[in-house]
């Protein structure tokens, strides 16, 4: 794997660092709804909470610790508390305020992914278990529970869509009107496991990332499905091939960014089918990304994935989380130009 020099800057890109990162590999970095603060998990069960200055600088404001790791986070529509989740196969409330936590959510297996949808007031957890389950949080049980085929490798919310990529490429589409069965089930396009699902703003469809560095454009409904694509990204040549982790909307104009394994985030349009700004390779894999409620800075860690083993030499690497200040120019769309498109 040609993973660039060991001298190759840590921040290439020049973006703010983050003061006082995780430890361990981070494995999500969540926003509040409200305001600039940032949450991230990592691997040895620590979850942060940091606040973001309006000159950039972001310092930790409060963390607590899990007894395993952490795999996913999620914030309360209010901004007062975050739900994180993970290997102890349960999920915790945190509230900021008072610094105490309690138990929400419990599984059989993992806790993979959360979401917490504002519109019914419920939390939605997905788990290695092969199970979805929604959880009024005052409760002790979940709200309802819903079969999976396979295990819960992502998951994204827009209500009423709601889109879970399983292991052995099965998707899953849940309209939310009627949340205890399937709107459909089908097989993703790509060809190999699935990494990360996102929801279009609008609603109409999802993207999927996978290991193979390459991207569905996917539409719910038949008749959209001539619109749909793939597009390679994440790659170096014909035989550096890397995953994709990430994939977030900019919450104004429709555009998105993927992060990757090859330490890259690049910013696209699936509209015009280009890639908008390919920003400079950080010297190890990019775990997990998102845009802030505005747009206006995209938050990125710079940790091992662990795709390549525990003996690879990145597992030594440091954990960084960095934030990008986010140029129009590079999320606005540019209108129709074919530069991505079916390979």
């Amino acid at each position: 794997m040609s993973w660039g020099a060991p001298t190759a800057p840590a921040n290439p890109n020049g973006d703010f660092t983050v003061a006082n990162p995780p430890s361990d590999g981070i494995s999500s970095l969540e926003w509040s709804p409200v305001g600039n603060f940032l949450v991230a998990t990592a691997w040895d069960g620590d979850v942060y909470c940091y606040e973001v200055a309006q000159n950039g600088q972001a310092m930790p404001k409060a963390s607590t610790k899990h007894e395993a790791p952490v795999l996913c986070s999620a914030w309360s529509a209010d901004g007062a508390s975050v739900f994180a989740g993970g290997c102890d196969n349960i999920a915790k409330k945190w509230d900021l305020a008072t610094q105490q936590s309690t138990q929400v959510a419990a599984h059989d297996s993992a806790i993979r992914h959360m979401a917490w949808i504002q519109e019914v007031n419920l939390l939605v957890t997905g788990s290695w278990d092969r199970t979805l389950r929604y959880w009024d949080t005052r409760q002790q049980n979940p709200a309802l529970k819903v079969q999976l085929p396979e295990r819960c490798y992502a998951l994204d919310v827009k209500h009423p869509l709601l889109v879970v990529g399983c292991a052995e490429r099965q998707i899953q589409i849940f309209d939310l009107n009627r949340p205890d069965v399937a709107y459909k089930n089908v097989m993703s396009p790509l060809k190999y496991q699935t990494r990360c699902v996102a929801t279009f703003p609008d609603r109409s469809g999802y993207l999927v990332g996978s290991i193979e560095g390459r991207v569905a454009v996917q539409h719910v409904e038949d008749n959209l499905q001539s619109k749909n694509f793939t597009f390679k990204c994440h790659r170096e040549g014909t035989q550096d091939i890397y995953s994709v982790n990430s994939i977030s909307f900019h919450p104004t104009f429709g555009t998105f960014v993927t992060a990757g394994a090859d330490g890259n985030y690049n910013f696209w349009d699936k509209d015009s089918k280009q890639r908008l700004k390919n920003m400079n390779k950080c010297p190890a894999p990019i775990s997990c990304g998102n845009f802030n409620r505005d747009g206006t800075i995209y938050a990125y860690a710079v940790s091992y994935d662990w795709s390549k083993g525990g003996d690879n030499p990145l597992s030594n690497t440091p954990n960084n989380i960095y934030l990008h200040a986010v140029q129009e120019t590079e999320v606005k769309p540019r209108g129709a130009r074919t530069g991505i498109g079916r390979r």
